[in-house]
């Protein structure tokens, strides 16, 4: 599969002008937030979440925060930039030393194309990464990433998205790849249930029969 540009990674031109602001981005100024959504979210269903996966960390924050409030016993992060993975390994994001980290310097698709079907996650972050993949990128990381995780949060931009980030940031992102929710969810519904707000489950892992997410309104 011929890879786009953007799996080389961004230069650290593309990151400080990125995220210049990080207190004002989604993800960051509130991770939090984020964090805190999803260990109540698995809490009020009795599932526990041991091991987790970063699908491209970025700088780091929102792993960092996951793996201080989750605590898992064995965590993975993967990033193609050198800068970004450069910053994340030299703080040691770990928050307690029993937890068996691994950070690799490799883009999305070439890791998919590699990683063992054996080796699975409980929970995978894929946040703000699809915007930079090709149409077929996207369907074959999708699909693989259903056979890796039970559990994916992932968040991505649609156009709508994109326009509203310039309407109200003055924010154009020249490498993001516009696409409709409508394109979006053909990508995602062949594979991950949406069981809440940001928060997919693996169609090869479950179904209505043996998910935890036992609110059958709420699933889609």
């Amino acid at each position: 599969m011929k890879k786009l540009a953007g799996a080389k990674g961004f230069s650290q031109a593309y990151w400080e002008a990125n995220y210049a602001a990080p207190e004002e981005m989604d993800g960051i100024g509130n991770v939090t937030d984020h964090v805190g959504y999803m260990k109540h979210l698995f809490a009020m269903e009795f599932i526990d979440i041991s091991s987790i996966i970063d699908y491209g960390f970025g700088l780091g924050h929102l792993f960092e925060e996951v793996l201080k409030l989750f605590i898992p016993y064995r965590a993975q992060g993967i990033e193609p930039s050198e800068f970004a993975y450069q910053n994340v390994v030299q703080r040691d994001i770990r928050h307690v030393a029993s937890t068996k980290l691994k950070l690799e310097k490799i883009d999305l698709v070439s890791w998919c194309q590699k990683s063992s079907p054996s080796k699975r996650f409980d929970l995978g972050l894929c946040t703000s990464v699809l915007q930079y993949l090709s149409d077929a990128e996207c369907e074959y990381v999708i699909e693989s990433m259903a056979e890796q995780v039970k559990y994916l949060y992932l968040t991505v931009p649609t156009d709508r998205e994109l326009d509203q980030q310039i309407a109200d940031l003055n924010f154009k992102d020249d490498y993001a790849i516009r696409r409709s929710r409508t394109k979006y969810l053909k990508f995602i519904k062949p594979h991950f249930t949406f069981v809440s707000s940001r928060l997919l489950e693996s169609k090869v892992h479950f179904d209505t029969a043996s998910t935890h997410f036992t609110d059958l309104l709420f699933r889609f």
